[in-house]
């Protein structure tokens, strides 16, 4: 007998509400090393109170580059670019055009399914290890919208009612030098 069919439907949603991270929207892969090619993934686990999501709106931080978002069948995909003042580097050429915005809209994804939204970029190799980049997502319902924007300042990230997406950058690869 599997565990569904012994423990009840209410067991399972006990069981499926307790788990951490699931009420918000959050990264599959919440590490990355400092310079490395980083695949986000943008888990959308539910609805606003039961609400369809149309559209899913995902800030880019400083920090992240060379954005690429994955196009979704049914969903119309659309990038905000802003200048950030970086064009006096010709090495930086590319940020002076960045991706600030990433926005997919359509669906409707009912709230009691999941679905992923899913960009590549790179972390600049200026970054510290340690440091986390935030990823503010808005979800808009077909009634509602559900902000997942709060991004903790000191030790309070348990507390906040609706987290930012959060990558931790890691020490790059590189950091593990070979003795000759």
């Amino acid at each position: 007998m599997n565990f569904f069919a012994k423990t009840g439907p209410l067991a399972v949603m006990l069981a499926l509400a307790s788990a951490p991270g699931l009420a918000h929207v959050n990264l599959e892969t919440p590490q990355a090393p400092v310079g490395a090619r980083y695949k986000g993934v943008l888990r959308v686990t539910h609805g606003c109170a039961g609400s369809p999501t149309i559209r899913v709106r995902v800030r880019i931080p400083d920090g992240f580059i060379g954005v690429k978002p994955m196009p979704k069948a049914g969903w119309t995909l659309e990038t905000v670019r802003k200048a950030d003042g970086m064009t006096a580097d010709p090495t930086r050429a590319h940020a002076s055009n960045r991706v600030s915005e990433i926005v997919w809209s359509g669906g409707p994804l009912p709230g009691d399914w999941y679905d992923e939204f899913v960009f590549i970029g790179a972390i600049d190799a200026g970054l510290s290890a340690g440091a986390t980049l935030y990823f503010p997502v808005v979800q808009d319902c077909e009634t509602g919208t559900e902000r997942w924007d709060e991004i903790p300042t000191g030790g309070e990230a348990r507390r906040l009612k609706s987290p930012a997406p959060g990558l931790e950058l890691t020490a790059p690869a590189s950091a593990h030098r070979h003795h000759h």
